[in-house]
């Protein structure tokens, strides 16, 4: 089967005081991430408070935007246009929800290596998904 990607009108993100700082790097085409000081570890989505250690201490970093496919589905039913839905781990260690784009949907496959791509929202926002590199 093939299923071509098709770009697709998307919702704008809720953006908030604390995760301001992603939405406007990702408006100049970088991805960043939270990285907390006192484990040292990234997470992802962007909050204040660290989830694996509970710490305040976190800083944005710049993410490479390259990354593994954990685990990918093509969504054909939930609208008028087929989608990819992917978890995809960053090379920083991070896991994010987030979509495939730009290839034959239908030939995604877990451990294929992506690389960041930002596609704008209804209302123009840049948002992170993927593309097999």
């Amino acid at each position: 089967m093939t299923t071509p990607y098709q770009d697709r009108e998307f919702s704008d993100p809720a953006v908030y005081p604390d995760n301001a700082s992603f939405w406007q790097a990702a408006t100049y085409g970088r991805l960043m991430l939270k990285r907390c000081n006192a484990c040292g570890e990234v997470h992802w989505f962007p909050r204040p408070i660290c989830p694996l250690c509970g710490s305040d201490d976190t800083q944005w970093v710049p993410a490479s935007g390259k990354g593994t496919v954990y685990s990918v589905t093509v969504t054909r039913k939930a609208g008028p246009v087929p989608f990819a839905l992917a978890y995809v781990t960053l090379e920083e260690g991070a896991t994010m929800m987030t979509n495939i784009v730009d290839c034959d949907l239908d030939t995604v496959r877990i451990g294929d290596k992506v690389e960041v791509v930002f596609k704008p929202s209804r209302g123009g926002q840049a948002v992170p998904m993927f593309r097999p590199e």
